[in-house]
């Protein structure tokens, strides 16, 4: 018995310039659009952990922020609350040893995300070298 011999499929008004049916190309994308999902839900489970730690977070002009995570955006801008802000204190002359830290309180801050420069979660040694630096 010889083996059927495929005909090739006729090419519809809905078939593409690769012979693929809007059916096929619904696929694709529901494939993609689970693989976009899963990823996006990873990202939300990660940003979940982080909700209510302490932050630390650096911007371009040498200040720091620490304070409670709220919330990040698709943009990557931060919320943080219960913020305090950490700026080095200038000094007239020049000394060897690190200028002093000065520090105020805040409350609920944004950060954009073109000025952060660093971002740091929860760790204790932070606050005492901050605590340090403020002497």
């Amino acid at each position: 018995m010889e083996p059927e011999a495929k005909t090739p499929r006729s090419r519809s008004h809905e078939d593409d310039e690769h012979g693929c049916s809007q059916l096929d190309h619904q696929r694709g994308l529901r494939s993609n659009n689970n693989n976009n999902n899963k990823k996006s839900r990873s990202a939300v489970e990660e940003a979940r952990k982080l909700l209510a730690r302490r932050m630390l977070v650096g911007v371009d002009d040498g200040r720091f922020f620490l304070g409670n995570f709220y919330c990040i955006d698709k943009q990557g801008n931060i919320i943080l609350q219960d913020t305090v802000e950490f700026r080095s204190v200038r000094r007239s002359s020049p000394s060897p040893s690190p200028s002093p830290m000065e520090q105020r309180g805040l409350g609920l801050i944004l950060i954009p995300a073109s000025c952060r420069t660093s971002c740091h979660i929860d760790d204790p040694a932070i606050e005492d070298q901050l605590s340090t630096l403020s002497v």
